[in-house]
């Protein structure tokens, strides 16, 4: 377990000094704070459904370049909870690197351990290109109380047309039921803003999901302010 600690400590690491030399380079660099709320019909996540009824879904965001350090939290009425750090660098070109912290706040914070740890270390790398997004994701360590054996990967591809979008994605370990690879994932979603004055409009998006390897059909609505 040191041995991952080190390891994910020691990606953060290289991504923040190789996101500072790259922003130091930049003759004009703006930095800022943010904050959002999502708010969810229900929280299907790379397939799956996590916890009851209306998810809050809030983050808190620091942006510099394109170095992103931030919390996304979900939150529902049921008492799931989860609070998620993560760090990553978008490059110029359309790749992106990161690693993320699924926390689950009602563990113990300080748990690392193979057995009950309540913290799973991912690392993200994605591509954009166009209407194209490719991403790709590994789990670093064994977290028994966020219910994680270590080496869960994930992989997706989008397409986003001019009025829809298009997703198909597939992993294994937490992602599927017995744990085997399989195809978790295939939606189809559009968006829209809801005009509440000149000024001001409130982005809506919809997304209908199957998962074959769980035989589900889910419809997720939500609107961010």
């Amino acid at each position: 377990m040191k041995k991952v600690l080190q390891t994910s400590g020691l990606v953060s690491l290289v991504l923040i000094v190789f996101a500072m030399n790259v922003q130091g380079q930049e003759t004009e660099s703006k930095a800022a704070f943010d904050v959002k709320m999502d708010i969810y019909s229900n929280y299907i996540w790379r397939g799956s459904k996590l916890g009851t009824g209306p998810s809050l879904q809030p983050s808190v965001t620091f942006t510099a370049g394109g170095l992103t350090l931030g919390v996304w939290g979900a939150f529902d009425a049921s008492g799931y909870t989860e609070a998620d750090p993560y760090i990553s660098y978008a490059f110029p070109f359309g790749l992106s690197l990161g690693v993320t912290d699924y926390y689950y706040p009602s563990l113990k914070l300080s748990d690392f351990s193979d057995s009950t740890g309540s913290h799973a270390i991912e690392l993200n790398a994605g591509f954009t290109t166009g209407g194209l997004s490719l991403s790709a994701n590994y789990i670093v360590n064994e977290a028994g109380g966020a219910a994680s054996k270590g080496q869960d990967m994930y992989f997706q591809a989008g397409y986003a047309f001019k009025n829809f979008s298009v997703s198909v994605g597939a992993g294994d370990g937490w992602h599927t039921t017995n744990g085997d690879f399989n195809v978790c994932h295939i939606g189809i979603g559009t968006s829209k803003e809801i005009k509440i004055t000149d000024t001001f409009s409130i982005p809506v998006s919809g997304q209908v999901i199957v998962n074959p390897e769980k035989e589900a059909l889910y419809v997720v609505v939500g609107l961010s302010l």
